[in-house]
């Protein structure tokens, strides 16, 4: 159909577009890495470390980032026939994997200094530089996740979750040093990075755990199963049922399969044309990329309802 040729030419478009957004995010990782190492330098201090770490993986994760965003636009082939948008997933996945591994870093290195205290040097100018850096990673943060959320890209989302981890582990440190500044308790120093540690955890495991969910096909959540519903009551008004309902995520593809069932005088003429208001509707009522199977069967043969369970009980 040209009409879904065109979804099809756009979608790949869109995916093409986000990579800029990738360099935008290799760009401030390296920028944020050159000022937080000056930090740590200037004052000794294993929370600003951390903080540089953490910008390391950053940039590990825009590079990967970039790579999969630009595996996801390729069109679809042979071997691929439903394209490659799923790609995304493997970025977030590897993100949340390196984001586990920063914060093991960090506790590693605050628990060292936890064991041999020692006091910060430059405190002022140093803090002046790690405020900057975070100054940029939150704005590339809030870019990333508002074309995210509006394109539906789970891996520019976990990209900007992991700037937006960044900021606030930069924000606990920077009020951390301030105390050790005011109070002369060295010992704050690691302790703080060790929380923020935690912290950085939880957004891990929340990436680690949305990409497989992803990966493994899980339906569409409630907010779209509901639109879907939705749009089955105006069709039942119209005398067509409805089982075997499929749905799932490819990123920013989704999928919804149906069977359709319809009284036997209609002829296959009226039942097709129904079949094909019915997957536009769906499409205009989901938004974005959504692919729709419909199956037509008798609603009087009774065949129609044994297959209900050949995927899974409806």
């Amino acid at each position: 159909m040209p009409h879904k040729k065109a979804e099809h030419s756009d979608l790949m478009q869109n995916r093409a577009s986000l990579t800029r957004f990738a360099w935008l995010s290799i760009s401030a990782a390296v920028s944020t890495i050159l000022l937080k190492t000056g930090a740590y330098l200037l004052t000794g201090s294993v929370g600003l470390l951390s903080d540089a770490i953490e910008s390391l993986v950053n940039l590990a994760g825009a590079v990967m980032a970039l790579v999969m965003l630009t595996i996801a636009a390729r069109p679809a082939d042979e071997s691929h026939v439903y394209g490659h948008s799923k790609a995304e997933y493997f970025a977030s996945f590897i993100e949340g994997l390196l984001i586990l591994g920063a914060s093991a870093g960090i506790i590693i290195a605050a628990v060292q200094r936890l064991l041999n205290p020692q006091p910060l040097e430059q405190l002022g100018l140093g803090l002046g530089v790690s405020v900057t850096a975070s100054v940029i990673n939150f704005f590339v943060a809030r870019r990333l996740m508002v074309e995210g959320r509006k394109r539906n890209s789970i891996t520019l989302e976990a990209d900007a979750q992991h700037l937006m981890t960044d900021v606030w582990t930069s924000v606990g440190i920077i009020v951390g040093i301030g105390i050790v500044a005011l109070t002369g308790w060295f010992i704050l120093d690691p302790l703080i990075a060790i929380v923020v540690a935690l912290n950085i955890i939880w957004t891990g495991f929340q990436l680690v755990n949305r990409s497989v969910a992803g990966l493994m096909d899980a339906a569409l959540p409630e907010r779209e199963q509901k639109l879907i519903q939705g749009v089955t009551v105006k069709y039942r008004e119209k005398g067509v049922n409805f089982h075997a309902l499929l749905t799932r995520q490819a990123a920013a593809r989704q999928f919804v399969s149906v069977h359709m069932l319809v009284p036997g005088n209609w002829t296959v003429h009226d039942a097709h044309h129904i079949a094909e208001d019915f997957e536009s509707d769906i499409r205009n009522a989901l938004g974005g990329v959504v692919t729709v199977f419909t199956h037509l069967e008798p609603v009087e043969d009774e065949l129609s309802m044994e297959d209900i369970f050949l995927d899974r009980e409806s």
